[in-house]
Parts: C-alpha cells; structure tokens; sequence
C-alpha cells in the first residue's frame, strides 16, 4: 500500500527536504507503543521512489503532537538538517496552525503570554499566568477567521514552541480545541484527532537561500469540512 494514501501527502522534496502534510494520528518519531512513524514512512517513501540501497537518511527537524495534522519537514542530508536546526533555534521560521474551538475568544484577536512547564511522566504541559520556576515563557497570537457548527476557527502563529503550547495555551482562555480531551474538551474525536492543523511554515532554504512557503490543506474529514471556505 502506497503509505501516501493514508498518512501524508507529499507538498515538496528535493535532494535536501521532504515536506509533507502528516494525517492526525501518525507519531513523527517512535515511542513506546511502537507504532510506525512518520519518518520510517517517510524513508520507505524515498527508498521505493528513488530505488535507494541500504538506509536512507532523514532527519527530524520539529514534530507535531500525534493527534494533530500538517506541515512537517524531514531533511534529506546531514548538511540541510544542521541548517534547519538552527534555522528553528534561531526562529527564523514563521508557522501558522488553524484550530477550532467551541467558545469564541472575548476579543476577536490578541497575544497570550504565560508560562509553560511539562510533565514528561503525564504528557501533559501545565500553564502558568506568572513567571515560575521550571516554566517556559509562551507566546502566541490568534485571530478569529470564522464560525460554523457552533465552533470557531481561529488562525495561530505561536512565536515560541513549547510542547503542546497551542493547546494549552488557548484551553487557559477557555477556548479548548474541539476534541482535545486531555486539556478539558467534553468529548474525544472518533479517529483520536483534535482540531489542530498546521497550516502554513515559511523558511528559507537551507541550501538554496530562497523563501520558501508551504500550506497544508485541511483535511477532508470531520467539522474541518465546515471551514473549507478558508482553505
């Protein structure tokens, strides 16, 4: 079976980078439940495509939490892995994700700063309003796009990238994403997703030194179909 159909959508490669659009569900790297992830997917992909022999590289630049959908780059070389490494360091990279929530924010845009720490043993991030100790300082902002179902989709761009910073963060306002249960929804998603897509990264190539910009369609599926409007 071709692991394109079902676990991502190849948006762009060249001998440097492979970027994708990851299907909620799929872990970007192995853990303990020894489900296939999405680089060894990835690899099978390159290796069937280009008749490679022996091991194929491809490095993990940044990851998506399990349940969520999107833009994700593998580099291709040891080099275009270093370079993006620093470009995510450095944040010189811009992500915007898209999330739908069953309560519409105060404001209809705005900046959150707090103050995040994870448990590692829970996987589970605690938010903090005020500066504490172990607690990574947080920053996003959002902007409401639209409504529909009684839910609202909201635009992100987080300028930090703490572990499940986006969820956290917007569930502290009240505005919990829809089938998000871990961070307070009132109920899970049938397909164990939640309604977080990374929608658009922009970068510049860590080879070629042109700009570069990627966006993930929304999945076809669930109450995305609703806001397709914004695809």
């Amino acid at each position: 079976m071709d692991p394109t159909t079902t676990y991502f959508t190849v948006l762009f490669e060249d001998n440097h980078l492979l970027v994708v659009n990851k299907s909620a569900g799929i872990l970007v790297q192995g853990d303990i439940t020894g489900d296939t992830p999405l680089v060894d997917l990835c690899k099978r992909y390159i290796k069937g495509k280009y008749n490679k022999p022996g091991e194929v590289f491809l490095g993990i630049v940044h990851r998506l939490d399990r349940p969520v959908s999107g833009v994700v780059v593998l580099a291709r070389t040891s080099k275009a892995l270093e370079r993006m490494n620093a470009l995510f360091r450095e944040k010189e990279t811009t992500k915007t994700y898209f999330a739908v929530v069953k309560k519409k924010p105060l404001q209809p845009e705005g900046v959150l700063i707090h103050w995040l720490q994870k448990d590692e043993k829970k996987n589970k991030t605690t938010v903090f309003k005020n500066e504490t100790k172990g607690a990574l300082r947080s920053e996003l902002s959002y902007k409401v796009l639209g409504t529909a179902q009684d839910h609202w989709l909201l635009e992100v761009n987080p300028v930090t990238g703490r572990p499940h910073q986006i969820r956290v963060q917007l569930a502290s306002m009240g505005c919990v994403i829809a089938g998000d249960v871990k961070y307070g929804a009132d109920k899970p998603n049938e397909d164990g997703s939640i309604y977080l897509h990374a929608r658009r990264l922009r970068f510049v190539h860590p080879v070629k030194k042109e700009a570069l910009t990627f966006e993930a369609p929304l999945p076809a599926m669930g109450m995305w179909k609703y806001f397709a409007k914004f695809d």
